[in-house]
């Protein structure tokens, strides 16, 4: 049995690994012993912050405290600098691409705001303590550990406060001890369970982000601290390496602060001479230090540049200054806050949001591996500045430039290389949406195509209803420009959503389906019963229409949006910022109700009417800013014409009812489909069509994860 902590854990990691590997998706069953690890590694650690902040600034003299906050902030600064350096660095290694996606709900949802007040000011001490509010905790130990320092008998406090920091240490021993448990928990359920093609579709920014991480958290930094102190290069990486696995493989660097303050604590004992200021100093930088922006948070801004790339949105150059500021600001608060708030002030299309979730399930633990070593870079080189022992060696500092430049070299040069020939993937979305099928097999109708001859029905002599079940044929019409709600697929097939509400309206009715094309001027018109009985097809519901036709009740909202080109989505994301464009030219759908709703909201701009969508996305003389479109329907449209992306204005969403036409304006038949279409709505039918027709879900085939167990003992395909 393996004696280091270090060696346990890599057995433990390998082993479950191995283990999620051989039986796939079952390995999940260990999710609940994995969370429970990461929880009892969390559940030491707010009392350690707060104990260990409190003792560690009350036990400094006023002088020793200034000295802390002017010193460390320089350290923070050169690190931080380090990490924004190799964030600019990233679109190096990006090869082409193009990308869309299917209609999000976050499109609808207001960008979320920064309460900094909330975050770091504790009204309730107690309830940031209860509710993990990091930031407000460390503030609140510092104002009380700044006014224990000119307390004149602080020292029996500072004694009972040594003796609550020795009894959570001991409890966190307790806990790191169970570490080869958690990762082979934890390594059973990721490598059993993590998508392999999640993996693909990122894989560009994954291997980006794997390789930058490494350079940063194996050399730069540790080189860093070796270069500028006395501590060896290998002594920091063989002290500090109990602490990094455990930061890995938890994805918490909350849970492993007490150990690395040890272990800041250790190396500079040995080799730095740490007096009992200095050990005050350095339980005051690592928790303190946890308040600011790591360098593992700064490179979740490589994503701006990766989602600009992905979406033919490219942040240029002069903007990294802005990104740099900007970014380092808003990273003090959450990062799943802070990622959509720059995707919108950078223009680039928020759709890619959901590629950065993904991402966290690799990018977490290399993120937090990275987080771990600044913490520990921080805490070392800020002991050492308010030691006054760092030290600046020319020919140390040469070769630590010269080393660091070559690495970089390498790994950028190298990674772009690898990526550029043998992980670029042709954008195949497209191919996706177009070979989407039925969910469910509801019957076969038969399908007549634009230009078929198509028989008449019988003059409707009575209720449409009855001339449905007399001839046991429901007749449905449908546009042919209706996608997601009506199109035909690679294979020839008319699918959908209106499509398969068809075949279950059918089925419900116990009649067969057949599916005519019909042309838009029923709106003008009527619809003639002789035509079809019905039009689904993901009609908008209009005063104007309604005037000529009759509706069913409104079985879906969609909401308005305009499609432009990916890199102007941002500036067309907020009413007022369109209201001030000038000589702007908007596309509109041919119907009273949008040209006037864009009169209403655009009073200056020129409107130029849409008859079919496909000409959205041809040529214009004069070009087109943008086009007003649903953004259901538009994120549809989008996956076959990437260049384009949706955006919702804010704030005031407007809702647009989409409803069946009923021919011939038939009382008996619209009560019917209002009835039917309550029942779909309830029991889930609507809710479900929904989800794979326009959120996408399961739009491709779900191929079971690979496992030795199912793909090569028992031969599963």
């Amino acid at each position: 049995m393996p004696r280091s902590l270090s060696a346990r854990i890599a057995l433990g990691l390998a082993a479950g690994a191995a283990l999620g590997l051989f039986i796939g998706e079952r390995a999940a069953f260990l999710d609940v012993i994995a969370d429970g690890y990461v929880k009892l590694l969390q559940m030491t650690v707010l009392p350690y912050v707060t104990v260990s902040i409190v003792s560690g600034l009350g036990a400094l003299n006023p002088t020793q405290a200034r000295n802390l906050l002017k010193r460390v902030g320089l350290v923070l600064l050169l690190v931080w600098s380090v990490g924004l350096t190799a964030v600019f660095l990233f679109p190096v290694m990006f090869p082409p691409s193009q990308n869309a996606s299917f209609f999000s709900t976050t499109l609808l949802q207001e960008r979320e705001s920064f309460d900094f007040l909330n975050l770091y000011i504790p009204t309730n001490p107690f309830n940031s303590l209860a509710n993990n509010i990091v930031p407000a905790v460390v503030l609140f130990s510092i104002v009380l550990g700044a006014g224990l320092i000119a307390v004149p008998k602080k020292a029996r406090l500072l004694e009972v406060l040594g003796v609550a920091a020795d009894a959570i240490s001991r409890a966190t021993n307790f806990v790191v001890a169970l570490t080869p448990i958690g990762v082979f928990a934890i390594g059973a359920v990721v490598a059993g369970t993590v998508s392999l093609d999640d993996l693909a579709r990122l894989q560009v920014y994954l291997i980006s982000y794997v390789g930058m991480s490494l350079l940063l958290s194996l050399w730069v930094l540790p080189a860093l601290v070796a270069t500028l102190t006395p501590i060896p290069y290998r002594d920091l990486m063989m002290r500090s390496r109990d602490a990094l696995v455990m930061a890995f493989m938890t994805t918490s660097l909350f849970a492993v602060l007490p150990l690395l303050t040890e272990q800041a604590k250790t190396l500079l004992r040995q080799h730095g001479g740490l007096d009992a200021s200095g050990e005050a100093a350095t339980d005051v930088v690592v928790p303190a230090s946890f308040n600011f922006p790591h360098t593992g948070k700064l490179l979740s801004l490589s994503f701006l540049l990766f989602a600009g790339w992905f979406a033919d949105a490219q942040v240029p150059v002069t903007e990294y200054p802005r990104l740099a500021g900007t970014g380092l600001l808003v990273m003090f608060g959450n990062v799943n806050a802070a990622v959509p708030f720059l995707l919108d002030l950078f223009r680039i299309p928020a759709d890619t949001f959901r590629l950065f979730v993904a991402s966290a399930v690799i990018n977490a633990r290399f993120g937090t591996l990275v987080a771990a070593v600044h913490t520990l870079t921080v805490a070392i080189l800020g002991t050492c500045a308010v030691a006054g022992t760092l030290t600046i060696d020319r020919r140390k500092l040469a070769r630590f430039a010269l080393l660091t430049g070559v690495l970089t070299i390498c790994v950028v040069g190298g990674t772009r290389i690898m990526l550029q020939f043998a992980l670029n993937r042709p954008y195949d979305k497209g191919e996706i949406l177009s070979r989407m099928r039925m969910m469910r097999d509801r019957g076969t109708p038969k399908v007549f195509k634009s230009g078929e001859a198509v028989p008449p029905l019988t003059a409707a002599t009575t209720p449409v209803m009855e001339r449905v079940r007399s001839r046991k044929l429901l007749r449905v019409g449908y546009l042919d420009d209706s996608l997601p709600y009506a199109f035909f697929n690679t294979q020839g097939e008319l699918v959908g959503l209106d499509m398969e509400m068809a075949l279950q309206l059918a089925r419900d009715l116990g009649v067969s389906l057949e599916l005519v094309p019909v042309s838009r001027a029923m709106f003008e018109t009527g619809l003639d019963t002789s035509v079809c009985d019905l039009v689904m097809s993901g009609v908008a519901v209009t005063v104007e229409r309604a005037a000529r036709v009759e509706f069913s009740t409104s079985y879906l909202d969609e909401t308005l949006a305009f499609v432009v080109p990916d890199y102007r989505a941002a500036a067309f994301a907020d009413w007022s910022n369109v209201r001030a464009m000038r000589g702007l030219t908007v596309g509109v759908p041919n119907a009273a109700y949008f040209v006037q709703k864009v009169k209403d909201e655009i009073p200056n701009a020129r409107i130029v009417t849409i008859d079919r969508i496909d000409e959205m996305f041809e040529p214009h003389d004069p070009p087109v800013d943008a086009f007003v479109m649903t953004a259901e329907r538009g994120s549809a449209y989008t996956l076959l014409h990437p260049e384009y992306a949706v955006t919702v204005p804010k704030p005031r969403p407007a809702k647009v009812p989409l409803a069946y036409v009923i021919a011939g304006r038939d009382p008996a038949m619209t009560s019917l489909i209002d009835t039917w279409i309550e029942q779909k709505r309830k029991d889930g039918t609507i809710d479900e069509l929904f989800a794979h027709w326009i959120l996408g879900q399961d739009s491709a085939p779900r191929k079971p994860r690979w496992s030795v167990l199912d793909n090569v003992l028992l031969g599963q395909r």
